[in-house]
């Protein structure tokens, strides 16, 4: 890492989370002169009151914010006016106490489930515009686009240059493994564990395997958020993908081979297949800030299989919380 961040105060938000403790063990490498990553419980970010206070105590020449309530499509079905009012109020607020405190560097990361649920594939950040959310996904997804539009007036009436990014699904070594609030990955690794342990012949998956997703490695996605961070200034909103979309057919199948299932798969139709293609255009990642990700899927998925393995308790006990994606 360059010298950029030493003698630099920073605070990550949802820095406890999956994503925040990948950033600040990044962050950690580069000596910065504080690291502040403080948990909802010191700070509720839904209080205009808590996020002033937050500032004035940390005063950081740098914010990145990825504190968020999030979930897989069971959490979004079952709480989506919490999804979208909880990240509505944390984005507004930080967004607006960094203008008030003239913070030189801000970083806001959105998710592409703001994107719209039909639109050309990969997704260019171009077409956020041009239709709505996947259903399950609307709440939660319009309520951190909103996020970019605040950035964007802010920037044309205020001058402030806070900077948005879109990381694709992520996965990786410390994600959520509690049902209330797993995404797919960790959700069949779980399934397929729970089943070879139970002597089960087959698991139960959502859908119809049809749809498609990508998926970012955490640690990557870390090292795209510190280079833009870095090197972007700019107002337009920045995938971060790993030019990679796989079947969810095929991601099931990869996960039982990995975690040693060999019984049946029984596809539940009655239940969503969520957003019918989801994979992220990276070029302006790369063009803006020299950004591409690294891991390959197969190692990353081994690697999160053997953490999980080696940290169950851990991770099944995180459900719901204000931590980032």
């Amino acid at each position: 890492m360059s010298g950029f961040w030493a003698g630099k105060r920073v605070l990550v938000t949802g820095g406890t989370g999956f994503l925040g403790q990948a950033v600040c063990r990044l962050l950690n490498q580069a000596e910065p002169a504080l690291l502040a990553a403080p948990s909802s419980a010191d700070y509720d970010l839904r209080s205009t009151t808590d996020t002033q206070r937050l500032l004035a105590d940390i005063q950081p020449d740098a914010v990145i914010h990825l504190a968020a309530r999030v979930g897989g499509i069971g959490a979004n079905q079952e709480r989506p006016a919490d999804l979208y009012l909880h990240n509505l109020l944390m984005g507004t607020n930080v967004i607006e106490q960094c203008r008030l405190a003239q913070t030189d560097r801000l970083v806001v990361v959105g998710t592409i489930c703001s994107y719209p649920k039909y639109t050309k594939v990969p997704f260019s950040e171009d077409s956020l515009w041009t239709g709505y959310p996947e259903e399950t996904n609307a709440p939660y997804g319009v309520a951190k686009l909103a996020q970019l539009v605040q950035l964007q007036a802010n920037r044309e009436q205020y001058g402030q240059q806070g900077i948005y990014l879109m990381p694709t699904n992520l996965y990786g070594p410390g994600d959520k493994f509690h049902p209330s609030a797993s995404h797919v990955i960790p959700a069949l690794i779980k399934k397929c564990v729970d089943a070879i342990e139970a002597g089960q012949d087959s698991i139960e998956v959502w859908g119809t395997g049809t749809a498609s997703r990508e998926f970012l490695y955490v640690d990557d996605a870390a090292k795209g958020i510190l280079l833009a961070a870095e090197h972007y200034r700019g107002a337009e909103p920045v995938n971060l993908g790993a030019n990679q979309e796989i079947a969810v057919k095929e991601l099931v199948e990869d996960v039982a081979e990995v975690t040693g299932f060999t019984g049946r798969i029984e596809w539940n139709s009655s239940r969503p297949d969520g957003q019918p293609r989801r994979c992220v255009d990276p070029s302006r990642a790369k063009r803006l800030f020299g950004f591409e990700a690294s891991t390959p899927f197969a190692e990353g998925l081994r690697r999160t299989y053997e953490w999980y393995l080696a940290n169950r308790q851990e991770a099944e006990s995180r459900g719901l919380s204000n931590t980032a994606r």
